[in-house]
């Protein structure tokens, strides 16, 4: 089975950093869409974040140029860097994986159509 583990998360000052780590167990593939999703409270999950099998990657507006998402295929883990923190970060992020090797893009932004989802990890961002 398929197993995602999130962990890097916790209490931060406005302007300051996190990495979050999510180690990804049980593919026998690579997945075409491995993804950061955040959810504050009272709101939505939304998407933050995604790279593709290629390494191409992608972001939200609201945190394009403060993020940077990578993986290690060695490790078989993906990354999700944060700087400049702000509060309005504040939120339960989670990694979201597919699980094919090929998907249109399109599938990355949509949460209802990520197979595998990790148990989330808490970031908060104190101003």
């Amino acid at each position: 089975d398929v197993q995602l583990v999130e962990s890097g998360g916790g209490l931060v000052q406005a302007g300051g950093s996190l990495r979050l780590s999510c180690a990804a167990s049980g593919f026998t593939y690579s997945s075409c869409c491995m993804t950061w999703y955040r959810q504050a409270p009272g709101k939505e999950r939304e998407f933050v974040s995604a790279i593709r099998r290629d390494g191409s990657t992608y972001y939200a507006d609201s945190v394009r140029g403060r993020f940077t998402i990578a993986k290690d295929n060695s490790l078989n883990t993906l990354y999700l860097q944060m700087n400049a923190l702000k509060p309005e970060d504040t939120a339960v992020y989670y990694c979201a994986a597919v699980a094919y090797a090929i998907c249109p893009l399109s599938r990355c932004y949509d949460a209802s159509r990520l197979n595998y989802w990790g148990q989330g990890t808490q970031v908060t961002v104190s101003s």
